[in-house]
């Protein structure tokens, strides 16, 4: 994945129609050439490659990901770990979330509002895989408690945000 976020995005980072002409299609095919891009926007190469390159100067485009099956490299099992830390842990979260996002499975890492701190988006090739996970998470003394869901299916929104 190439991760391109250089800053954070404002309210009053201005996006046009052509900026969201742009978006719209590498968010349905991000491997697009510039010329092929171009060409669907209605733009000159040039404008588009300046406009792309803008778009990601300014955080609006936050990076190029790679969406990779997990069950293809064996990881038939896919879950959401919600994780309550400990009220004395509360100055770790963002050191705890780093660390997170290291463990061999996560895909997801969510720091969220409500009971729970965390959301943890893990892979597994097994039930017991899934349970060392959990169990694992469950040791360190930041950690409250876990509640483990397994999901069924995983289906990606197409409508997006532009």
């Amino acid at each position: 994945m190439e991760d391109v976020r250089p800053r954070k995005v404002t309210r009053d980072t201005p996006i046009d129609d052509i900026d969201r002409r742009l978006l719209r299609a590498l968010s349905e095919d991000a491997r697009l050439s510039n010329s092929a891009l171009a060409k669907r926007v209605g733009i000159a190469a040039s404008t588009c490659h300046f406009r792309v390159r803008r778009l990601i100067d300014r955080g609006v485009i936050r990076g190029f990901r790679l969406d990779i099956a997990p069950e293809a490299l064996g990881y038939g099992i896919q879950a959401i770990v919600a994780v309550r830390l400990q009220p004395t842990a509360r100055g770790q979260i963002p050191r705890y979330a780093a660390g997170l996002v290291k463990l061999p499975g996560v895909l997801n890492v969510y720091f969220v509002a409500g009971v729970d701190d965390f959301q943890v988006h893990v892979a597994a090739a097994s039930t017991e895989d899934l349970r060392n996970f959990v169990e694992g998470l469950s040791k360190t003394r930041e950690v409250a408690s876990t509640e483990t869901s397994l999901i069924f299916e995983h289906t990606v929104g197409s409508a997006g945000i532009v």
